[in-house]
């Protein structure tokens, strides 16, 4: 039986001390879960998580994610006693370390490396920001999606270079959340055996009991979404511990959940109930007496004692230290005999794209009728999809309808992108769809937040993704999509059927607050383009983002397909906003019109109307007002005259923001209520989206503004006058 003097209690009690110290300090945070899975994460990194300290970035390393992200000091506790060093913006460990014993001290203050939940980018070590519950076990789902991928296309004979493993802690607020729950449906059904899940089975949430709210068999629902599951009965039991993990090691075809009971801050005889240990500090007279359990100095904040940095360096350190310098000897023998593929797995890291990706994005010709932007974006995505590799995604059961299936649309067999799945699995009996872990089309079914979460995986794992689905659905992903512009991944939406021109499906399938509400998260790039060469451009764009996620909002009906030799190039879309065409030789017109996307048609008739009547208008395409914010004033101001009051703006959208552009007496064409169910024809009318409504705006627009100068100067000639 393990004693508090032996190296592994001293080191399991010095993660309780650090925890317990650090919230204490802060007056913040929640020590008890930290204290209770301190003897679980032990044995995870000390025997069992492929994972070098002295590279933590190192490209085949297991990922580890703490899901119950109110737990953080569990896993600052382990970065700083294995020694994690820090990793720079050019991809460099310089020797400096992840956390120190300064930056615990710190614990959830302004600047510290150790923020109240994980935060990726903030400190080495951490593999993804986990803040509402569930969704780090969640993303752990696309990081074991990832390796899946990685390996299924750039393993070779005798050159295993990926095969890393997920592993996850959560609690029971993890497992009551529908994040977590839709991912581990999707990978049961992958049969993801790279991936484990541990779940603190402690019985105890926010409000106290779990009995209050959640009393399901967690085991049996997991056994029937095809996990493997095994149990820990005691926290603190590293031999049952190590039994559970070998098992999951050796489990093929499934999932491993691996539920472990503990009780919250296990081993604090002074404690005055669990509940208070969960989310508060413990106070000084509490630490006193679980230190004095834990045969810790009881006066002594912070202490590490003597041998348990060497006792992990021994450990962890050595072990993962050779398996990464085993591998690191894999890929120059690798590079060898495979240059490209080796390049490849350069650029996946660094997030660069090959040398002339973008020369086959095609030019679209002039044409009325026009294309939807879902069909002009199929036919980029393809060809973006043939010079980049590792671009790789699928939607929320709704590819025959926003079209981003790779390869051929009629899905034929001998689809050369391929599906994605285990290796010799059949979709049909026929055995005409085969599935294998390096096929680029994915099926993530009707599981827009478990989408949402496992493209955030992919892209931490930095292949690049996409995901789709209707618009309205947004509301599903924007938890995923607000942590993806958090972390600052480049993960891309391609989100269709962006209006009331859905049409028929009526007012719960037509997306009216959906633009203002992704346009309100830092970080994000919206991208509404309005004709087809606006979409080449939009993908173009967004390609090159390296710590931006984007969301490309594409139309359902034909658009009309601009001639570009009468209209100014599409190459604008980069700077988010750009003059169409202008009626006003000296740069000062009467009018402007402003619109994005399936309405840019709409105010270039009005453009012609107007000019035909000798009225000096200027139509200004919006696809991006982030993009748009991003360029200097001079730029801004060419676009959007300061002199020019007279504006409208038009888009199927709700107008809030609208009046940042178009000003406090401008007019913004919108939507003021919910749509309705009826042909998108019947629709404009009703709503006010026809060429008719935009000319009459911008009329009544130079009217009031010449009103407004006239009064401004018999104003100014009766002060004159007095």
């Amino acid at each position: 039986m393990l004693t508090n003097e032996s190296p592994e209690m001293r080191s399991i009690n010095t993660i309780r001390g650090l925890a317990m110290d650090a919230v204490q300090a802060a007056n913040s945070g929640h020590p008890g879960t930290p204290m209770a899975m301190a003897p679980v994460a032990y044995e995870l990194w000390q025997n069992h998580l492929r994972f070098d300290p002295n590279d933590p970035i190192w490209p085949n390393r297991d990922r580890f994610v703490l899901s119950m992200g109110h737990a953080s000091m569990l896993i600052y506790a382990m970065l700083h006693l294995t020694g994690v060093k820090a990793v720079n913006d050019k991809y460099e460990t310089p020797g400096n370390p992840s956390v120190t014993l300064d930056d615990i001290k710190k614990f959830r203050q302004l600047d510290s490396r150790c923020a109240g939940h994980p935060e990726y980018r903030w400190t080495s070590g951490i593999e993804t920001t986990t803040g509402p519950l569930g969704q780090g076990y969640a993303t752990s789902v696309g990081m074991a999606i990832a390796a899946k991928w990685l390996g299924g296309t750039y393993n070779k004979p005798g050159f295993e270079m990926f095969n890393f493993n997920v592993y996850a802690l959560g609690g029971d607020g993890c497992m009551m959340e529908g994040a977590a729950s839709e991912a581990a449906s999707l990978a049961g059904h992958l049969q993801l055996d790279n991936l484990c899940w541990i779940y603190d089975n402690n019985k105890i949430s926010i409000e106290g009991n779990t009995e209050w709210a959640f009393s399901e068999d967690v085991a049996t629902r997991f056994i029937s979404y095809g996990w493997n599951v095994t149990r820990v009965g005691d926290a603190n039991d590293l031999a049952m511990l190590k039994r559970a993990f070998d098992n999951f090691k050796h489990t093929k075809g499934r999932p491993t959940l691996i539920i472990v009971d503990s009780l919250i801050a296990y081993g604090a005889p002074t404690l005055q109930g669990s509940h208070k240990a969960h989310g508060a500090p413990l106070g000084e007279q509490e630490i006193e007496g679980c230190k004095k359990f834990y045969g810790m100095p009881e006066k002594e904040k912070f202490h590490v004692p003597a041998g348990v940095y060497d006792h992990f360096k021994g450990g962890m350190g050595a072990r993962s230290g050779k398996a990464r310098e085993e591998w690191m000897a894999l890929y120059n023998k690798y590079k060898a005999e495979h240059p490209q593929l080796a390049e490849q797995l350069i650029q996946i890291q660094k997030r660069q794209l090959p040398t002339g990706w973008e020369k086959s994005i095609p030019v679209f010709p002039a044409d009325p009728k026009g294309l939807a932007g879902r069909q002009s974006s199929q036919k980029v995505l393809n060809e973006i999809a043939k010079a980049v590799p590792w671009l790789i995604g699928g939607s929320a059961d709704l590819a025959p309808s926003t079209l981003t299936r790779l390869g051929d649309p009629s899905e034929k067999p001998g689809n050369p992108f391929g599906d994605f799945g285990p290796d010799g699995v059949s979709v049909d009996e026929h055995g005409l769809k085969p599935l294998s872990w390096k096929g680029r089309n994915f099926h993530f079914g009707v599981r827009e937040l478990a989408m949402g979460a496992c493209l955030n995986g992919m892209a931490l794992t930095k292949v690049r993704p996409y995901g789709s689905g209707f618009f309205v659905f947004s509301d599903f992903s924007r938890p995923t999509i607000r942590l993806a512009a958090i972390m600052e991944i480049p993960v891309i939406y391609v989100f269709t059927h962006d209006s009331i021109g859905v049409g028929e499906d009526g007012p719960t399938h037509q997306p009216i607050e959906h633009l203002a509400a992704l346009r309100a998260i830092p970080g994000l790039i919206v991208l509404r383009p309005g004709d087809a060469n606006e979409v080449a451009e939009a993908w173009r764009t967004v390609m090159g983002f390296r710590h931006h996620p984007a969301c490309l909002i594409l139309s359902r009906q034909n658009l009309p397909t601009l001639d570009r030799s009468k209209y100014k190039p599409a190459t604008g879309v980069g700077k988010g906003a750009y003059v169409l065409a202008c009626a006003a030789p000296d740069g000062k017109p009467d009018v402007l019109l402003m619109a994005s996307g399936s309405e840019l048609g709409l105010i270039v008739d009005a453009y012609e109307k107007l000019t035909s009547e000798g009225i000096k208008a200027r139509a200004v395409s919006m696809p991006s007002w982030e993009l748009f914010e991003e360029q200097d004033q001079a730029y801004k101001d060419s676009v959007l005259p300061p002199t020019t009051t007279a504006r409208v703006s038009v888009e199927a959208a709700g107008v809030f923001g609208w009046h940042r552009y178009v000003g406090a007496g401008g007019a913004a064409i919108g939507m003021k209520s919910f749509g309705a169910s009826a042909p998108l024809s019947a629709l404009s009318k009703k709503f006010g989206f026809t060429t008719d409504a935009v000319v009459a705006a911008a009329k009544d627009q130079i009217a009031r503004n010449k009103a407004g100068q006239t009064k401004m100067s018999m104003s100014a000639e009766a002060a004159v006058n007095a």
